[in-house]
Formats: C-alpha cells, sequence, structure tokens
C-alpha cells in the first residue's frame, strides 16, 4: 500500500537531489554546448564571493532572529489565550488569520506601511515616538531585522496554535494540585508546562529553523535583497542564479543550503527529543 507513496517520493524528491549533487560539480550554464565537470569549484566560489558569504550571514541571521521571536510571542499568545477570556475564540482566529495569506501578499501590503513615509513611522511621529521612525527596508543595518519582524508577525499565530493544542493536551490535574501545594503562576510554567510542552517545543523550534533557513518570499516581496546586497539570503541567491542561467553555482547554493537544514535541523531535533517528558 505505501509502494506508490514510495515511489513519488523517490522520483520527485531523492532523484532530483542526487541528481543537482551531481549537477553542483559541473559547469552547468545557460548557452554551453556541454557540461563538463569541474569538481568543487563551484563550492569554492561560494565562500570566495562577498555577495555569497553575505547571502549566507544573512540566512542565519534571519532564522536566529524569527526562531527566538515566533516561539516566544507564540508561546505568550497560547498561554494567554488559554485563559477563560469571553473573546479568546475570537482573538485565536485574529492572531491566526495572517498565517493563511501569501507571504508574497504580505510583503506587498508591507511595502509601503515600512516606506519612511509609511504608516508605521506616521504612527510613532503621532505618537511622540519620532525618534524610533527608521527607514526600515532601505537601512542596510537594520533591514533583515525588518524582513523578519514581517514574518513574526504573519507566522506567530501558526505557532501559538501548536503551543495551544499542547496545553490543552496537559491533565487539569497538574494544575489542581499545584495550586494546593502552593505554586505560583512561575513556578507552574516552569515546573509543570514547561516540561510537558516540550513535543510543541520541538516542532515549533524545527519548522520555524527549517522556514528560517529557506526563507525566500518575504525579502523576495519586500526588498528583492536590496539595498545593494543587505538583505540578500540563500534562496534568493539561487533564484538569481538560476535566472541567469548559471545552474551549476545556483544548484551547489542549494545543495549547501540542503546541507545547512540537516546539519542543524536533524542533531536539534534528536536532541530535544531526549527532553520530552511523557505525562
Amino acid at each position: 500500500m505505501i509502494l506508490p507513496a514510495i515511489l513519488i517520493y523517490v522520483v520527485f524528491f531523492i532523484a532530483p537531489a542526487i541528481y543537482g549533487v551531481y549537477y553542483s560539480l559541473t559547469d552547468w550554464t545557460i548557452g554551453k554546448s556541454s557540461v563538463n565537470f569541474v569538481g568543487i569549484q563551484n563550492y569554492i566560489k561560494v565562500f570566495q564571493e562577498s555577495e555569497l558569504r553575505k547571502a549566507i550571514g544573512n540566512t542565519f541571521l534571519y532564522t536566529f532572529v524569527v526562531v527566538v521571536f515566533k516561539n516566544l510571542f507564540g508561546l505568550l499568545l497560547a498561554l494567554a489565550f488559554n485563559l477563560n477570556l469571553k473573546t479568546r475564540n475570537y482573538l485565536r482566529a485574529v492572531t491566526f488569520l495572517p498565517c493563511i495569506l501569501s507571504s508574497v501578499v504580505i510583503g506587498l501590503v508591507f511595502v509601503p506601511i515600512l516606506h519612511p513615509y509609511g504608516f508605521l513611522n506616521t504612527f510613532l511621529e503621532a505618537a511622540g515616538l519620532g525618534f524610533m521612525a527608521q527607514n526600515w527596508l532601505t537601512n542596510v543595518n537594520i533591514v533583515m531585522l525588518s524582513i523578519a519582524g514581517v514574518s513574526i508577525w504573519q507566522w506567530t499565530g501558526y505557532h501559538m496554535v501548536i503551543y495551544l493544542a499542547g496545553l490543552q493536551g496537559i491533565s487539569k490535574e497538574y494544575y489542581e494540585a499545584s495550586l494546593i501545594d502552593g505554586a505560583n503562576a512561575f513556578q507552574r510554567f516552569r515546573k509543570i508546562y514547561l516540561p510537558l510542552l516540550a513535543p510543541s517545543l520541538n516542532i515549533n523550534f524545527i519548522l520555524s529553523m527549517i522556514g528560517g533557513l529557506k526563507v525566500f518570499s518575504e525579502p523576495y516581496a519586500l526588498t528583492g535583497g536590496g539595498p545593494g546586497s543587505a538583505s540578500q539570503v540563500i534562496a534568493l541567491e539561487v533564484f538569481e542564479k538560476f535566472g541567469r542561467g548559471e545552474w551549476g553555482l545556483g544548484t551547489a547554493l542549494n545543495v549547501i543550503l540542503m546541507v545547512f537544514v540537516i546539519l542543524i535541523c536533524i542533531p536539534l531535533l534528536l536532541k530535544m527529543r531526549k527532553n520530552e517528558v511523557e505525562e
């Protein structure tokens, strides 16, 4: 019964990955009549070119920021919306709503909002916080943080739902026993909720990590990688390399991205799963 699924997976995922590794070791370029084996020259070029190194650094910076804040805000919102509030279902729906929208659409909406004379800076000026106004998408020092902020706004609700499911799966007996023992809110969170939320934490950390490393839509829609190469990321570089016909180099970048995901996410998942507590 699983044979068709295995065949589809092999044909559309495993085989292309193997072919990708091979072509990353060639000079496969548009207009060339033959494809020649060049070894690791494409990989050497990736780490020699400052623009490509910048894209790798931006990807890791973006990933770190979104992993931390998506999970922090998602967990805080889950704890808040797990309380017995009259409007909690409405608040959950509003928070989750951005997740169902396209990241490209979200990016196009936020371009005028983050414009130097856009809504965000206008609001800050009106609120007496003009010193906080920035060139959010043109300042090379903060552009990646601005892009990460848009992504955090969009996907926090998604991670909130996973945490909320984990919270609702915790037996109320633990909560009642902690009240009897005189535990305060922080002690309940640290000793009860946090250990029993380990599976939800693991899922959210891995999903946000993979999403961060593979980011493409947000910088593409918001800045196109600019100003200059200040917001270039690996996936955007792959897109541009293929667009210019540098298929061998683009495939090498894709393989590097795949290796980063494997080397970071699999050990992290195995490490975090050891900390899971069975209820």
